[in-house]
């Protein structure tokens, strides 16, 4: 049974299914801890804000659980309580992101899109296709990389990501002799950023990204690219 914040809109008492759970002083996590409810113990809960519950405990005292610790708690014929908490928790706790982003890959505009496993807090694994379309040549790249998000506990936190694929340069045959053909590189890129969590479902990050390009007459040549980009977390 799932049961939404309106749903508590009255007083409502659950019981204690996991191990404890902390109650704090106000509605957020750095409210400090006063009370830790074991398992058993039947709680009544007041109303919610924000991803927070307030709850009134056995001797009469008051405090404020998450919507995390709410999920431990079940109702009197023992069905498990679900909410969401619509907040920063739920972004914590995100296993897959998807991305659109643009910038500039050099002096040319770029579009891309990710798709994002999220392994841990910290570490992440980033497959990414993009193309930018210039005056006399049209750029089409895909990578793979590692991505490290230095404080995932922040809403504003920098991350560093190291990656690797290729890069599709194609002439466009009106503007160049009809001699030059596509050709296909191996890159390396080393990026860096911020992201942060606007609400909802939704990230907003800049990106910096240094691209190393392997051409076929084993010279290097770098590439830079901005971009901005929107993502949906689930």
């Amino acid at each position: 049974m799932a049961c939404s914040t309106q749903a508590i809109a009255e007083t409502l008492r659950v019981e204690v299914a996991a191990s404890f759970i902390n109650v704090h002083t106000g509605p957020a996590s750095e409210y400090p801890i006063f009370h830790i409810a074991e398992k058993g113990e039947k709680i009544d809960v007041l109303k919610s804000h924000t991803g927070w519950y307030k709850v009134q405990l056995r001797k009469g005292q008051q405090g404020w659980i998450s919507a995390g610790s709410l999920n431990q708690t079940i109702y009197a014929d023992g069905t498990v309580v679900e909410v969401s908490s619509g907040s920063f928790e739920d972004f914590a706790n995100r296993n897959w992101e998807v991305q659109i982003a643009a910038g500039l890959l050099e002096d040319v505009t770029s579009i891309s899109a990710s798709a994002t496993w999220v392994v841990t807090s910290n570490i992440a694994t980033q497959v990414t296709y993009g193309q930018a379309l210039g005056d006399f040549a049209e750029n089409k790249y895909w990578s793979i990389r590692l991505r490290h998000t230095t404080f995932p506990e922040w809403r504003l936190s920098p991350y560093l990501a190291l990656g690797a694929g290729q890069l599709r340069t194609t002439p466009r045959s009106n503007l160049v002799a009809s001699g030059d053909e596509s050709r296909t590189n191996d890159i390396m890129e080393v990026g860096g950023g911020l992201r942060y969590y606007i609400g909802s479902n939704l990230l907003m990050n800049i990106e910096y990204k240094s691209v190393l390009a392997l051409t076929q007459r084993d010279e290097q040549e770098e590439i830079e690219e901005w971009k901005l980009g929107i993502t949906v977390f689930f």
